[in-house]
């Protein structure tokens, strides 16, 4: 993946949702009777990159039992889960049937809901992740120097600080 050599920051229009889901496995042992579990979410992901209408931004993996996936709205991330037609209402009846609550695997998700313009981020010699890859990217210069000014603060306190206090080079 090519690096973006140079700082910037994300930027996107409105309300969005960030939604981190993972599992673990419990009981390895187990993991054989198991397997199509884990070929469930690369299917839901590649149906939801398939449609733009469903309100998914995108995803970023994090490790091998983790994902961060980026949602315009809650109601677009919950119609998507509780629609029949779709891929994950089937998995989650299994998983409900198969696993529930017996312990070989655990499920967890959280769900963050970001009002427009309640969110910072820099990024500095990466690639495009996170939500710098699923909207748009701009160039980390003026109010942008900072997370205060990236946050829109207006209280003098978002004055760029270098190493040792110095200011930093444009």
């Amino acid at each position: 993946m090519a690096t973006v050599n140079r700082r910037i920051a994300a930027s996107i229009e409105g309300d969005f949702v960030v939604f981190l889901i993972g599992a673990r496995i419990n009981r390895l042992s187990k993991l054989p009777k198991y397997l199509w579990f884990a070929n469930t979410m690369p299917k839901m992901i590649k149906e939801l990159e398939g449609r733009p209408e469903s309100g998914f931004l995108g995803s970023e993996r994090l490790g091998f039992t983790t994902l961060v996936q980026y949602w315009r709205s809650m109601d677009q991330l919950i119609a998507y889960a509780r629609d029949r037609d779709r891929t994950h209402y089937p998995y989650w009846v299994r998983f409900n049937k198969e696993i529930r609550s017996n312990g070989d695997i655990g499920i967890w998700h959280e769900t963050y809901v970001v009002r427009a313009g309640e969110y910072e981020c820099i990024y500095n010699n990466m690639p495009l992740m996170g939500l710098a890859k699923v909207s748009r990217h701009v160039d980390a210069v003026g109010r942008n120097t900072t997370a205060q000014g990236r946050l829109g603060s207006t209280d003098g306190s978002d004055a760029p600080v270098g190493v040792d206090g110095e200011e930093p080079a444009p």
